[in-house]
């Protein structure tokens, strides 16, 4: 049936839009610093768990989302910091590792921070759904899609229009040649951790009211963005948005037509896939411009 399908397409494009902001932020980090940052998962938990309590606490709706953004981007740049910048010298594949602890050390500390249950975000306009062709979609689904493309458009923005970002776009396409011209790579890659841990708590923000959050919703999240930035091309922009819509679009209506026992399963057989027969995936081999 239409209704189905549209149904379908709504909520996969809601997960797109989230997988789309968290897979910017791996691309972000990697053309960075070559590094794939397996904690960007726990910025989207940090974004959502954060603006939860403060929220609780009495805080007004957008000055607690401020705070939660502005939080997770100090974790970034404090993680790229005491972590990455000390161990800048090794090997890629002790970097990642690196971030993997971190992750692991984040999620261990929300635990004590916080607690290990279920949270739920108020939603930002109410919660009626709104028929469209036979189908409903929540108010959040539209914010979710909404902020989502309007930071994707700001990025667009900053990029092509900043020093700053003209700098990060020369770091990532040659980061000897940028240092030659007197551009700050050091700065460079701690700016990129500071947008990717904000584009993440932004998602996990976004996400709160619909899907709830808790200190380990993290996991997950990372490893569908990873799967979405695999998809269309690690180390390309518009593939990391492309990645992410496809796969919140063929999770939801896999989990639609197939089984919803099998939703988080349809990712990581993707990965599998792209992994064997695509390894550059879908933009990587082509993309003319990084961030």
């Amino acid at each position: 049936m239409l209704s189905q399908a549209v149904q379908f397409l709504f909520s996969g494009l809601t997960l797109g839009a989230i997988y789309a902001l968290v897979a910017l932020g791996f691309t972000l980090i990697f053309n960075a610093s070559h590094v794939i940052n397996f904690a960007q998962g726990e910025f989207v938990m940090i974004g959502g768990m954060t603006t939860v309590f403060l929220v609780g606490f009495g805080l007004p709706m957008p000055m607690a989302i401020a705070l939660a953004v502005a939080a997770a981007t100090g974790i970034g740049m404090a993680l790229e910091k005491l972590a990455v910048e000390p161990a800048r010298q090794a090997s890629i594949t002790t970097l990642i590792i690196i971030t993997i602890g971190a992750s692991i050390f984040l999620r261990g500390l929300a635990q004590l921070v916080w607690d290990k249950k279920l949270h739920a975000l108020p939603p930002f306009t109410g919660d009626a759904p709104i028929g469209i062709l036979g189908a409903t979609i929540l108010p959040q689904s539209l914010w979710a899609m909404g902020v989502g493309v309007l930071l994707l458009l700001a990025l667009r923005w900053f990029f092509a229009r900043t020093l700053l970002g003209q700098a990060m776009l020369a770091t990532a396409n040659n980061r000897m040649a940028a240092q030659l011209v007197g551009i700050n790579v050091r700065r460079i890659l701690l700016l990129s951790f500071a947008l990717s841990a904000a584009l993440g708590a932004a998602a996990g923000i976004l996400i709160a009211p619909i899907t709830l959050t808790a200190y380990d919703v993290g996991t997950n999240i990372g490893l569908k963005g990873f799967a979405a930035v695999m998809l269309g091309g690690l180390g390309s922009s518009a593939g990391a948005v492309l990645g992410g819509l496809l796969l919140g679009i063929a999770e939801a209506f896999g989990a639609g037509y197939v089984s919803s026992a099998y939703k988080d399963a349809f990712a990581f057989v993707i990965i599998m896939l792209v992994l064997l027969w695509m390894p550059r995936g879908l933009l990587g081999g082509a993309a003319a411009e990084r961030v």
